[in-house]
C-alpha cells in the first residue's frame, strides 16, 4: 500500500488511543466490521471512505482530519480551484479529491472520484455507510451496483441513493471514470 494509506492507518490508531478505546470498542461503536477495522489499522489494507466517514461521524471529528490530516478552517465559504482539491489515492484503482476540505462542520462531503479500470474478473468492492449519496458522471461509463441491482451510468447521468444499502462501482470499457460524489 502507499504512504497515504499508512498515514491514515496511523491517524486511526492515534484517534483510538486518544479515545482510550480498544479496536473492538471502536469498531462496535462505529458499526464497522472488527476484522476490517483491524486490517485498516495495519496500513496494508484499502481503507474505504465509508469506514472513515462512520468513524468521523461517530466521534464528531472532521473526515478531512482522518483522510488528509487537515482540520477545516473556513465557516463562511471555501473555494477549491480546478485540480487543486486535497486528494488521496486509496489504491491504484480509486482516487478521491475533496472539494470542501477547508469548510468546518459541513453537512455533506463532496469529492471528485476517479476509478481506474480493473481486469474483468476483478470482484467489485462493496461498502455502505449512513446517509445518502449523490453521484454525477463527468467522464467515462460506470457500473454501479446498489443492493444487488446493477446500473450503468454514462457521462452526464446521475444517481441519488440510500448509502446504507451495499454499493460498489467499476469502470467500464477499459477506461477510467471520473464522477462527482456527494456523501450526505
Amino acid at each position: 500500500m502507499n504512504d497515504q494509506i499508512k498515514q491514515i492507518a496511523e491517524r486511526l490508531r492515534g484517534l483510538r488511543e486518544v479515545l482510550e478505546l480498544t479496536a473492538e470498542e471502536l469498531a462496535a461503536e462505529s458499526g464497522i466490521n472488527l476484522e476490517e477495522y483491524q486490517l485498516a489499522e495495519t496500513g496494508d489494507y484499502d481503507i474505504s471512505v465509508s469506514m472513515l466517514q462512520k468513524i468521523a461521524r461517530k466521534y464528531n471529528i472532521a473526515l478531512d482530519a482522518l483522510m488528509f490530516d487537515e482540520e477545516p478552517k473556513m465557516s463562511s465559504y471555501f473555494v477549491t480551484r480546478a485540480g487543486k482539491g486535497v486528494s488521496i489515492e486509496r489504491t491504484k484503482a480509486y482516487k478521491y479529491q475533496s472539494l470542501a476540505s477547508g469548510f468546518m462542520k459541513r453537512e455533506a462531503d463532496p469529492f471528485i472520484v476517479t476509478v481506474e479500470p480493473k481486469a474483468e474478473e476483478t470482484p467489485m468492492h462493496y461498502n455502505s455507510h449512513n446517509g445518502q449519496e449523490f453521484n454525477y458522471v463527468l467522464e467515462g461509463r460506470l457500473l454501479l451496483s446498489i443492493d444487488g441491482r446493477e446500473l450503468i451510468l454514462n457521462e452526464g447521468d446521475s444517481i441519488y441513493f440510500n448509502s446504507t444499502l451495499s454499493h460498489g462501482m467499476k469502470a467500464l470499457d477499459g477506461k477510467k471514470v471520473r464522477f462527482l460524489a456527494v456523501i450526505l
